[in-house]
């Protein structure tokens, strides 16, 4: 359902919107049975003229089975989504698959900066790619990121990939993704960082394996460029004799 809405762009997003689903049509169920049984009750046992009142107290066996039967119907109930949740999680955040690429995000207030793999496919080499609140991926690439943060809590939000991961000061969290369609879309912080927080946000850009071949190529030259400048200006002249 939340998909009209938001598109499902990872390939555990479905299984997340299922529990979503799940949960809504579940809790949305007994909700509307309940407040139906409560406002027949009310209707049922209202003031009647020469009606006398009766004081119960949900002692009866009789009486105990409008709590009791509902309670177990619920627990039974929360057993799929419990199920379903720990089968999620287990995918999501602890069976981690053989990445086929790595991004560094650091967050900080109050932007997000992004570390990309350079031409020679490996992460902290030195023709590594650094665009700050821009993150460009491929299309069907499995990739790993190592997340953290330095100085704050942060939170790190996808929400097309339905992934939410905290960034914690001191620590290098590990997580994962594979994207299934192009386009661009929003990252996001969702946790309370500071006054800029509102303003923590970010692009992501989902390319073609072609184009992300060509921006990694187009962003080195860039890179190359800036360096060699950089080697210029600071070249110790020669002193002649």
């Amino acid at each position: 359902m939340i998909s009209y809405y938001i598109p499902a762009l990872s390939t555990y997003a479905g299984d997340i919107d299922f529990i979503i689903d799940l949960i809504f049509w579940l809790v949305g169920f007994w909700f509307l049975l309940s407040e139906g049984v409560f406002f027949w009750l009310i209707f049922r046992f209202r003031k009647q003229e020469g009606v006398k009142a009766e004081y119960i107290t949900g002692e009866t066996p009789e009486q105990k089975r409008w709590i009791t039967i509902p309670h177990f119907l619920v627990l039974f109930c929360d057993i799929f989504i419990l199920y379903y949740a720990i089968a999620a999680w287990y995918e999501v955040k602890q069976n981690l698959p053989e990445p086929e690429a790595t991004v560094r995000i650091i967050g900080q207030q109050w932007a997000w900066t992004f570390v990309h793999e350079g031409p020679d496919g490996k992460l902290d080499t030195a023709d590594d790619i650094t665009e700050v609140n821009e993150l460009h991926i491929s299309k069907d690439k499995l990739y790993h990121y190592k997340l953290e943060a330095t100085d704050v809590m942060h939170s790190f939000s996808v929400p097309v990939f339905r992934l939410k991961q905290d960034a914690i000061p001191g620590r290098i969290i590990t997580g994962w993704w594979e994207a299934t369609e192009v386009g661009e879309y929003s990252i996001q912080c969702v946790e309370i960082c500071g006054i800029g927080h509102g303003m923590m946000g970010a692009r992501i850009f989902i390319e073609t394996p072609e184009q992300h071949a060509a921006w990694v190529a187009d962003q080195s030259s860039i890179q190359f460029a800036a360096n060699t400048s950089m080697n210029d200006a600071f070249e110790v002249p020669q002193v002649r004799e």
